[in-house]
């Protein structure tokens, strides 16, 4: 799914245009016991509790495009005849309502996610009129040739907060509030089946994880029970990784500041653009530009076999899981220096009588904890 899929069906989430009638509710323990099961009516709900309860479903379809929102697919064979697809069709097409399947989904839940703490396992199930959209990308609320029947599931920790005292305006005076039991932001989640091309998927959905370094594998093993790509921070470990090993001494500032600033261009042209699908990278668009500054081939076959080894053969990596294209970050073990990415050429590296240094051209102002300095004219190095 693309941002602008996601944003549309964020837009449904709402009760004055959402069409789920019910939500259905189970409340864990630290100890994976259940607390309580419900369903609440949404018909039924006030308007204060109903955008609270809607507020928490569409907080599972927030985030960023490969970090907190991830692509499930499923293989061909999974959609022919597999338990974990079964049980989410049937969930689908039951409307949520047969309790003998609820249980069975939450406790694929409860088996498989810890939070150290009570969560809320929220599930509703809806259906969206998808309208026509013209060649002018205008949609025609009037018409629709789709509708979308989906299940949206957001696992929503459940946080205590501390007695205090707080003003009681019928006894005038200020009391004890006591402790609350307060629903948080979803910590993981998911959409199925997937809205791809503004259309039904079965053969894919989206999961939904709070934390990119956090993807609760265990959780999409047990539902989805299909692999899915590693945490955004663990994708640029790796890709660091495999540069600095594969290239070993032609791993140079000048390599490292030339795939920042490539990535980087690709991000900010992708970004102007307007472009709704996410913006993919691939090993050849890195292996042209390690090419491009005179990295011997075969340290480039060594990139590319630990490149496969690492991600998988031909996969496409966000750029904005492996680079920081707000900064270029530069360190010792005693040092750090930051820098933007447009001001990379202030950095240089040099040996000095047999000594290797980092400069930092500071022609510009300087400060040091806050304050301004100033640097001697006679305060120069012998190069």
């Amino acid at each position: 799914m693309n941002i602008r899929e996601v944003g549309e069906i964020r837009r449904h989430i709402r009760r004055d245009r959402s069409n789920m009638t019910s939500l259905y509710c189970c409340y864990v323990n630290d100890n994976k016991e259940i607390i309580s099961e419900f369903r609440k009516s949404t018909g039924l709900m006030s308007e204060n509790e109903g955008e609270k309860y809607f507020a928490l479903l569409k907080r599972a379809l927030s985030g960023t495009i490969g970090k907190n929102l991830i692509d499930i697919v499923f293989k061909t064979q999974q959609v022919m005849d597999s338990p974990e697809h079964k049980l989410l069709m049937e969930l689908r097409r039951t409307g949520l309502e047969d309790s003998e399947l609820r249980q069975e989904f939450y406790q694929k839940v409860i088996e498989t996610v810890s939070l150290k703490q009570n969560y809320l396992i929220l599930l509703g199930c809806d259906s969206y009129d998808v309208p026509f959209r013209s060649k002018n990308d205008e949609d025609d609320s009037g018409r629709s040739e789709e509708t979308f029947r989906f299940i949206l599931c957001a696992i929503c920790p459940v946080k205590q907060t501390k007695s205090k005292l707080h003003y009681a305006p019928e006894e005038k005076e200020f009391s004890d509030s006591g402790i609350d039991n307060i629903v948080s932001a979803p910590e993981l989640g998911f959409l199925f089946p997937a809205f791809d091309d503004r259309a039904t998927n079965i053969y894919g959905a989206l999961y939904y994880t709070h934390s990119p370094k956090n993807s609760h594998e265990e959780f999409v093993e047990r539902v989805f029970h299909t692999p899915i790509p590693k945490p955004a921070f663990e994708q640029k470990r790796s890709f660091e990784a495999i540069l600095a090993n594969a290239l070993d001494e032609q791993c140079s500032l000048e390599v490292v500041q030339s795939i920042h600033e490539d990535l980087a261009g690709r991000i900010e042209l992708h970004k102007q653009s307007r472009v709704a699908d996410p913006l993919l990278v691939c090993k050849e668009d890195v292996t042209q530009v390690l090419s491009s500054c005179g990295v011997s081939d075969s340290k480039i076959a060594k990139f590319s076999i630990d490149y496969d080894e690492t991600f998988g053969h031909e996969a496409d990596l966000h750029p904005k899981n492996i680079i920081n294209e707000k900064r270029i970050e530069v360190t010792t073990p005693d040092v750090s220096i930051k820098v933007a990415p447009d001001r990379a050429d202030l950095i240089e590296t040099r040996v000095i009588d047999g000594v290797k240094y980092i400069l930092i051209n500071a022609e510009e102002s300087v400060e040091v904890n806050g304050v301004s300095i100033h640097i001697r004219d006679e305060e120069k190095a012998t190069v």
